[in-house]
């Protein structure tokens, strides 16, 4: 899967298209989570994401039940 694909089907699921490479994370995230990308395909669409300007907010660390190894 790659981008295009992702955001069709944002597009199919939520009936609004978006650019917000943010909103394109958490919907790739949700998609992995339900199984419905693999892991290869998630990391992939993270990389790219990434590439493209995407974080993950500062907050979701901090509320985060996993322990960071920072």
């Amino acid at each position: 899967m790659d981008i295009h694909e992702l955001k069709s089907k944002f597009i199919q699921s939520r009936d609004y298209s978006t650019n917000d490479v943010n909103t394109l994370m958490d919907f790739a995230k949700k998609a992995y989570i339900h199984n419905e990308i693999s892991i290869k395909e998630y990391r992939l669409l993270v990389r790219e994401l990434e590439s493209q300007g995407a974080v993950i907010p500062e907050n979701y660390t901090e509320n985060s039940l996993i322990e960071n190894s920072n």
